[in-house]
């Protein structure tokens, strides 16, 4: 039921196989590492980009607000409260992983790394590890009695049913190039399709890091994939979840969870004891800015405080966790069909899009200027 996530039995899987067995370079030696990983994130942040929804982000606005207030509140009181008891640069390293996933992790890792901060790149992937052991509870906690609460009122008669919008998928309001004709639409020009969005992007960013920031680390190419994704699947340049209808989102997927457990190899037990308090710190102290935040923005906005703090608690797993947890909470508190589509239609969107708000977007943000702030 989501409670214990795939991604810390491979951590420890890793952490011990890398202590026993496991050649240290073993990733490497299967070409798993760089440059593969690094055009691997390109695509799937590119990828991302492509699953977002304009139209349903603005008609979820205070989704949108309470799920960057939860940001906020990480950031803010890791940057004043964490940085006071932790350090500063543990709390530069720690705050990006935690308001997002995947993306956030290796770039703070990377960023740590280039700054000699060995102990402080492991302590960016466990994090990004240990993180979900907190949202996962607490969100299944929330949503349950959020879900309850939206039933009373249902079987009431309090409330008219609602239906979540529809898939506005392939009508895209500004497309200029039309589709490719299933015949000519392979695997091959899936992936050459997206790779070349990734292209334009990284041109792009290139060029503004040069002749306006004149830093060639201001801007993110991770960012700036993730707006043109969007803004290429709104044009028609690519389609929507190119890597899924590729068949290729599990194996680059594949790739980049590698890639990032690589960097356990160094990770001794030493390290890893050296890293246990700043490890707790930055999750404890970050989720109670979290909640707090959520909270508040949630009341004025008024938002139900259970369904505010699961949309600020995706930024701890993100998507598709966060899809699980919210059909898991919706079958533990009914059996009726009627009832579980009515909280679906309620919940799901605003889960979703919190996950994309959180992970996709303002996570990647964070960590680009995070990353360049050691």
């Amino acid at each position: 039921k989501a409670f214990v996530p795939s991604v810390f039995v491979t951590a420890i899987l890793f952490l011990v196989g890398f202590w026993t067995i496991f050649p240290k370079d073993m990733v490497s030696v299967a070409n798993l590492s760089q440059p593969f990983a690094g055009l691997a994130m390109y695509l799937i942040v590119t990828h991302m980009g492509t699953i977002m929804n304009i139209r349903e982000l603005i008609s979820q606005w205070k989704t949108v607000l309470i799920s960057i207030a939860g940001i906020a509140g990480i950031i803010i009181i890791l940057m004043t409260v964490g940085a006071a008891v932790l350090g500063k640069q543990t709390a530069l390293v720690g705050a990006p992983p935690l308001t997002g996933g995947i993306v956030a992790a290796v770039l703070m890792q990377a960023a740590a790394k280039d700054a000699g901060l060995e102990v402080l790149s492991v302590l960016a992937i466990l994090v990004y590890v240990a993180q979900g052991f907190v949202g996962y509870p607490l969100t299944a906690l929330c949503l349950k009695k959020e879900g309850n609460r939206l039933l009373d009122d249902y079987r009431n008669g309090k409330v008219i049913k609602t239906v979540a919008g529809e898939s506005d998928e392939g009508k895209r309001g500004i497309k200029i190039f039309p589709d490719v004709p299933e015949k000519y639409s392979s695997t091959y020009f899936s992936l050459l399709r997206l790779a070349f969005v990734a292209l334009l992007a990284d041109l792009f960013t290139k060029f503004v890091n040069a002749n306006v920031f004149h830093n060639p680390k201001a801007l993110s190419p991770l960012v700036t994939c993730l707006v043109f994704g969007v803004i290429a699947t709104e044009l028609g340049i690519t389609e929507k979840k190119p890597l899924e209808k590729a068949g290729s989102f599990g194996w680059i997927m594949l790739v980049i969870m590698s890639f990032i457990f690589e960097g356990l190899n160094n990770a001794t037990p030493d390290m890893l004891l050296k890293v246990i308090g700043p490890l707790f710190g930055v999750i404890a102290i970050g989720v109670v800015g979290l909640i707090l935040f959520a909270f508040i923005v949630g009341k004025v906005l008024k938002e139900s405080t259970f369904m505010a703090l699961p949309i600020a608690f995706n930024a701890l797993y993100g998507f598709p966790p966060n899809f699980i947890l919210t059909k898991e909470a919706i079958k533990a508190i009914t059996d009726d069909e009627e009832e579980k589509k009515y909280l679906e239609d309620v919940m799901m969107p605003k889960m979703i899009i919190g996950g994309f708000t959180s992970v996709t977007v303002a996570s990647v943000i964070v960590a680009g200027i995070f990353s360049g702030m050691l």
